[in-house]
């Protein structure tokens, strides 16, 4: 009997304040059959046992060259976004991702190690980055994150590819490392902040449209589609040391497209005014990965 299509657990297990990311890029000789071994070793005990979610995503070069039939045709690699007034979103396209959340950094630091491990001989990582759920789900800037997105019960209607379509229970991810100056955006006033998010600062309450500005960061990523809403379901994480210190902006959705068009709100080459918050915040790594179901990872790996 065929699987159906259940989607890894750790993109929707809430609760878990440590988490761990990593990005790499599979080396040159590296064969198939290489990959899927090392990705087979994740999948032991000691790697992923102890409390701890672990959920992994191929570049869209990686994942059509081992799974061809499970890839949506969208499936493409990020590109370069040249916004307005000399700003920019980056492309650092990898081919693998592994995110780690739990408990504690102790667990989540050992997972990701081990993961590394398991993954070393195929793969370097290009991005290592240890992030934290900050107070009660706030971004650095003090602001409430994620608040526009959908109740859980809804959460795997806007995450996961449709029955029916390649790739079917996996999810497109968007991930990118923003650097934050909070220096300048705390300079500002507090209601003066308030219009460059869109919402209210202590309880996130959202602008009446009558004031928001135009440029407000709510404004350019509540985007339509079709004449509807379109969502994604946000995972973001602060990170950071004194010196830098930021989001790992990290999002799931059942479609590429609303990634590309929030995006491009974002940077002014939408339908409206560039962002205001990116005068305060930065990308500077940017992928699209897809985190297939566990059906497409079983039938791969077994």
């Amino acid at each position: 009997m065929t699987q159906a299509p259940v989607p890894q657990p750790g993109i929707f297990a809430q609760g878990t304040r440590s988490h761990h990311h990593l990005e790499l890029a599979v080396r040159a000789g590296a064969t198939d059959a290489d990959v899927l071994d090392a990705l087979r070793r994740l999948r032991e005990p000691h790697v992923t046992a102890g409390g701890v979610n672990l959920v992994v995503g191929m570049g869209p070069a990686l994942w059509r060259r081992l799974a061809p039939s499970a890839a949506p045709p969208e499936l493409r690699d990020f590109e370069v976004i040249d916004g307005l007034d000399a700003t920019s979103a980056p492309a650092t396209q990898r081919d693998l991702w592994v995110w780690v959340h739990g408990t504690g950094e102790d667990v989540a630091f050992d997972t990701a190690r081990l993961a590394a491990v398991a993954l070393a001989g195929v793969a370097t990582v290009e991005l290592e980055l240890p992030a934290f759920v900050y107070k009660d789900s706030r971004d650095l800037t003090g602001f409430v994150d994620g608040t526009a997105n959908p109740p859980m019960q809804e959460a795997a209607e806007v995450a996961l590819v449709p029955a029916g379509r390649p790739g079917e229970g996996g999810a497109f991810v968007l991930a990118q490392r923003w650097v934050h100056d909070l220096g300048a955006f705390h300079a500002l006033p507090v209601a003066e902040q308030e219009r460059v998010i869109g919402r209210t600062k202590p309880d996130s309450v959202e602008m009446d449209d009558a004031v928001k500005p135009a440029d407000a960061h709510i404004a350019r990523v509540e985007i339509e589609l079709d004449g509807e809403e379109a969502e994604i379901f946000r995972r973001s994480t602060p990170y950071g040391t004194l010196a830098e210190h930021g989001l790992y902006f990290l999002a799931f959705s059942a479609e590429l497209r609303r990634f590309d068009v929030m995006l491009r709100n974002m940077f002014g080459r939408g339908d409206g005014p560039r962002d205001r918050l990116t005068d305060f915040s930065r990308p500077v790594s940017g992928s699209y990965f897809f985190a297939p179901s566990l059906r497409d990872l079983n039938e791969l790996l077994d």
